[in-house]
């Protein structure tokens, strides 16, 4: 098995190039975006539609009325200003999405980059969004049936580099077993540079000091960054709806 990993999102437009029909994407976007999708699944949401764009997801609202709409720009929840005047149900905060909330919800969602990199994905054979939160049961899901290749997309900070998400993509990596990359290497070798003070490499990276910037998101950083507290493994599927497995 192979385990390649997209450091940057400026990667991701190469994937419609690229054959993906016997490789198992897992994103990462751990501040916040698939932090937040694994919390509300885990909560009791019935699925997670991801969109690229705002229009869209008022486009699915209009058409699902009880559809819950949440999203972020530049880190902040999506205001009627940004939607052509619809305020979002939720923003990108996992800590949101409490059971009360999201139970048996659809929610679509979209975000600066999380939602993107989970749509580049398309034609994989497999799909999931993982996160620190829940990365022992993604890598037990993998182990279990591995694919011939595994590649580990980190959804990253505009068009560069997130250093959270490369932490995570290289701590599922060991978990794996499989021949590295050189940009999975570089993964592996960064978290296990990190892995001993792993919150406080986090809290220091770029988005981590924005979202500390702002007090009601500033506990998201903790959040995001807590170890194997869900057991569930979510994925994409063929209708292109993020559901548990």
């Amino acid at each position: 098995m192979i385990i390649d990993t997209l450091l940057t999102p400026a990667e991701l437009p190469a994937l419609a190039c690229r054959d993906l029909r016997a490789t198992a994407c897992v994103v990462f976007d751990i501040l916040r975006a698939t932090s937040t999708f694994v919390t509300a699944l885990h909560n009791g949401a019935k699925e997670i539609i991801p969109v690229s764009e705002i229009a869209e997801a008022v486009a699915l609202r209009n058409k699902m009325p009880d559809v819950r709409l949440a999203g972020e720009r530049d880190g902040v929840k999506i205001r009627a200003a940004l939607s052509g005047g619809l305020d979002f149900d939720f923003g990108n905060s996992p800590r949101e999405f409490r059971p009360e909330k999201v139970r048996g919800r659809t929610i679509v969602s979209t975000t600066t980059n999380g939602t993107r990199a989970l749509r580049a994905c398309v034609g994989a054979k497999m799909i999931l969004a993982s996160s620190f939160l829940n990365l022992a049961a993604t890598a037990k899901f993998l182990n279990t049936s591995p694919p011939e290749e595994i590649l580990l997309v980190c959804a990253g900070t505009g068009a560069g580099v997130a250093l959270e998400d490369v932490l995570a993509a290289g701590a599922l990596a060991g978990l794996l077993g499989g021949e590295f990359s050189d940009a999975t290497e570089i993964a592996s070798r960064t978290f296990q540079s990190a892995k001993n003070e792993l919150a406080a490499v986090i809290a220091g990276s770029q988005n981590a000091r924005r979202l500390l910037a702002i007090p009601e998101l500033r506990a998201d950083v903790a959040f995001c960054s807590q170890r194997d507290i869900f057991k569930i493994v979510a994925a994409v599927q063929p209708d292109g709806a993020l559901r548990a497995i």
